[in-house]
């Protein structure tokens, strides 16, 4: 099994990783279709991750006058413990590896994940969507 994360450069690749991202908020948690698409869709960078070429998670990242904001991390839940998440995360990393206030809103369940790449939670958990977060800051 080979997974592998790539920038999406191409419509067709973005509408998969919206099809990954709908499965993921929408019918699995339950996030109303108005909050999960934004006015941030077209001013993000976009990945998609791919296990022996299927597509199986996607995530985005964008500049915010706080830094570089990760997020919509989606991970279509038969390939949550591949790794996936993981590539995910090294792979922006890699591409922010200049850039400085790295930071992401985190699902409560998923804190201690984001822990292990030197992410801290910051402030009081907090609700989107219905859904706990935490603010967490790379250090």
């Amino acid at each position: 099994m080979k997974i592998n994360v790539k920038n999406i450069i191409s419509e067709n690749d973005l509408k998969i990783a919206f099809t990954i991202r709908k499965k993921v908020f929408v019918e699995e948690q339950k996030v109303p279709e108005n909050i999960e698409w934004d006015e941030f869709e077209k001013s993000s960078n976009h990945v998609l991750a791919l296990i022996d070429k299927k597509p199986v998670g996607t995530a985005r990242w964008r500049t915010t006058q706080k830094g570089m904001k990760l997020e919509r991390f989606a991970v279509l839940r038969e390939f949550r413990s591949c790794g996936v998440g993981k590539y995910l995360v090294h792979f922006i990393l890699k591409e922010l590896m200049n850039s400085e206030n790295i930071y992401l809103h985190a699902q409560e369940h998923v804190v201690k994940f984001y822990e292990r790449f030197g992410f801290k939670k910051k402030g009081s958990r907090f609700f989107e969507a219905g859904i706990p977060h935490w603010f967490m800051e790379l250090n």
